[in-house]
């Protein structure tokens, strides 16, 4: 099974390779997106502009991916790519899903800095296992906006009530950071990997 860890000039892509070896997989890291591939990971620690001008000339890649069917996760600011837009640079995202990211409200602090309660709204395979109320770990100052509320499967409250994990089809998304949020995470990643077998 390969599963590549997208290196686009972000994110903390070592983390998430250590992660994903202990999820029960040998994951790469690459800047490329070549077959054979049975799932991708979309990392994701900076800004959002530089990050999706680095994904420009990828972007056909990453839709033929789409449309394959197999599965990708955004971790964090990976996750907000997949949306249509952002606030932050006034920025075009990948458009797989639905929806706006924006800045929490000026009174609030940002970033979100360290744990929060994640609380499944739905059921999905990737949550499999998971209480229905569980600790992870954030640090964002933006947040994503679905337009369809059918991909949230999870929340959080941070004055705010914004989506932690998103779904459509095999496109996975978590707001917070699987790789630093303890056996829960953990947990979460074994389902990706699960997900990629399948």
């Amino acid at each position: 099974m390969r599963i590549v860890i997208l290196d686009y000039g972000i994110g903390n892509l070592y983390s998430i390779k250590h992660s994903l070896i202990r999820a029960g997989t040998n994951p790469e890291i690459s800047s490329e997106i070549r077959a054979p591939l049975d799932a991708l990971v979309l990392p994701g620690v900076g800004n959002f502009v530089t990050a999706s001008k680095s994904l420009k000339r990828l972007k056909p890649a990453l839709e033929e991916l789409k449309k394959s069917g197999l599965p990708i996760l955004g971790i964090c600011l990976g996750m907000q790519l997949f949306f249509e837009f952002s606030e932050e640079g006034n920025t075009q995202g990948l458009g797989f899903l639905e929806g706006d990211v924006v800045r929490f409200p000026k009174n609030v602090k940002v970033p979100q800095m360290g744990w929060n309660v994640v609380r499944i709204k739905s059921y999905h395979e990737i949550v499999d296992g998971l209480r229905n109320e569980f600790w992870a770990y954030f640090a964002h100052s933006y947040y994503p906006r679905p337009k369809n509320e059918s991909t949230i499967i999870a929340e959080t409250e941070y004055y705010v009530k914004l989506p932690s994990i998103v779904v459509k089809g095999n496109i996975i998304g978590t707001q917070f950071h699987p790789e630093k949020s303890s056996l829960d995470g953990l947990t979460l990643l074994k389902n990706f990997v699960r997900m990629c077998r399948a």
